[in-house]
């Protein structure tokens, strides 16, 4: 199938399926829940989704009652097969390049959901061809790309949700923000963020290419390298051992620094987005002056690039701190129990996907917060359900409202800023200076160059290809 053809078929429906839904009346007002306006007969969302791994697949499960899924686009075709049957039982069509959905005049909604170092190429041409798009975090690789985001982003207005969800799926980091802002911790001294160590790998083989796996548009903007899969037999704090997969794709891809950033980036892009949210809600500056700190590599960095090739690359045990210029404290470590810590000056609090606790929560019983405090910080956008659907929901209301969701590119680069600073200081092993005004590195040309890396040639960004009008 060639990129430019599409199933007339498909079109053929939705167009039909359209024309019935604008003959049927549908009836909102302020007081209905927000899945009210995606519950019309045939009101379904046409979608295009990008990368059809676990997160791609999980996503549109939990989302199908207000998106159809009409393409998908992958470089895996078992992995693209699979995800069609699940989803669409068969009917979406299914495409190898990703630039085969953006072409596609009837879909007005993507969702990225690849490997890291895939997510900012195809969302700046997604924004380009007029689509809005929820894309997973991190939303890039360095910070340069950040930059380049936010700018399309505002030339463009495109609608652009980041996936991370802990925003509106896990209540209690909403309410957690509305303690912050509603002034129970006072001024913030401190936040630390917990996120877990990395694994670490033995040596692991070249392999051969999966015949479903179209391995040189895997790597797409990466450099080219070889294919390496294996098993490695590990044991657990229990003593129990396990076949454990080593590879460097699909999902291993995250502990390699080549796509991902590893922990800093994965867990980082959760818990620093609420420590910086926190921050912002409070009235306090989000702005970093610096970040040091130690970190500890299952290979050997020379000038900031491993030497060893056949393993894992990332951090998988750290301890950093960034410093706003206001002297907060935000301290990234890989122990201590996953969560965040707020500490302020008349109290503090821990969240986590599990629980919200500390001495100001148990003081809402007697004094607690007001009704809209919690909506306060969640942009006073509608708020209904929770669980992995409320993101989506956000996501689909601002589409339709034309107005930016709760988890916009702009807080999310300023924090991501953070998890790549931390990168680069454990990969050079030295404090960083940072000026926030000029986002770069001051005095470290070394350090500086970092902020960017080089596309593979027939990989680079298409700013112009794909524009439109729309």
């Amino acid at each position: 199938m060639t990129r430019s053809s599409f199933s007339r078929r498909r079109f053929l429906k939705s167009s039909a399926a359209t024309s019935v839904a604008a003959m049927t009346p549908c009836f909102f007002n302020s007081t209905q829940p927000i899945s009210s306006e995606f519950r019309c007969l045939n009101d379904k969302a046409p979608i295009g989704l990008i990368g059809a791994g676990g997160m791609g697949t999980g996503n549109m499960k939990a989302a199908s009652e207000y998106v159809d899924v009409v393409a998908i686009a992958d470089v895996d075709s078992g992995r693209a097969g699979k995800a069609n049957m699940e989803l669409s039982e068969g009917k979406a069509d299914v495409y190898e390049d990703y630039r085969s959905v953006l072409e596609r005049d009837d879909i007005k909604i993507v969702h990225i959901a690849t490997p890291d170092h895939w997510h900012t190429k195809p969302l700046i041409e997604a924004m380009l061809a007029g689509k809005d798009v929820y894309c997973e975090k991190p939303l890039t690789l360095t910070i340069d790309e950040g930059k380049l985001i936010r700018k399309v982003q505002k030339e463009t207005g495109r609608v652009v949700q980041v996936g991370t969800q802990q925003r509106s799926q896990f209540r209690q980091f909403t309410k957690a923000v509305a303690v912050a802002a509603e002034g129970r911790l006072g001024k913030i001294k401190r936040i630390q963020c917990a996120i877990g160590a990395a694994p670490v790998s033995k040596a692991i083989p070249v392999a051969e290419v999966p015949k479903e796996l179209n391995w040189d548009m895997w790597l797409g903007p990466a450099p080219q390298t070889e294919l390496r899969n294996g098993r490695e037999t590990t044991v657990d704090k229990n003593g129990k051992k396990k076949r454990a997969r080593r590879n460097n794709f699909h999902y291993e891809f995250r502990w390699w620094y080549e796509y991902s950033g590893g922990k800093l980036t994965d867990w980082g892009a959760h818990h620093i987005d609420i420590a910086m949210w926190a921050l912002a809600a409070n009235g306090q500056s989000t702005n970093i002056v610096s970040i040091d700190g130690t970190a500890k590599h299952p290979v050997e960095f020379k000038d900031g690039v491993a030497l060893q090739k056949d393993r894992y690359n990332t951090a998988n045990e750290f301890m950093f701190t960034a410093m706003t210029d206001e002297g907060v404290e935000i301290v990234i470590r890989h122990d201590t129990d996953n969560g965040c810590l707020i500490e302020g000056e008349k109290g503090r609090i821990f969240v986590n996907r599990k629980k919200l606790v500390g001495k100001p929560i148990e003081e809402l019983k007697d004094n607690p917060l007001p009704k809209d405090a919690v909506q306060k910080v969640y942009k006073g956008l509608p708020m209904e359900s929770q669980g992995r659907v409320a993101h989506w929901l956000n996501f689909l209301h601002c589409h339709k409202e034309r107005i930016e969701p709760i988890s916009d590119v702009h807080s999310h680069m300023t924090m991501l800023n953070v998890c790549h600073l931390a990168g680069i200081t454990a990969r050079l092993g030295r404090k960083i200076n940072w000026d926030a005004k000029t986002e770069t590195i001051v005095g470290d040309e070394l350090a500086n160059s970092m902020l960017a890396r080089p596309y593979r040639e027939g990989y680079e960004i298409e700013m112009n290809a794909l524009a439109t009008s729309q």
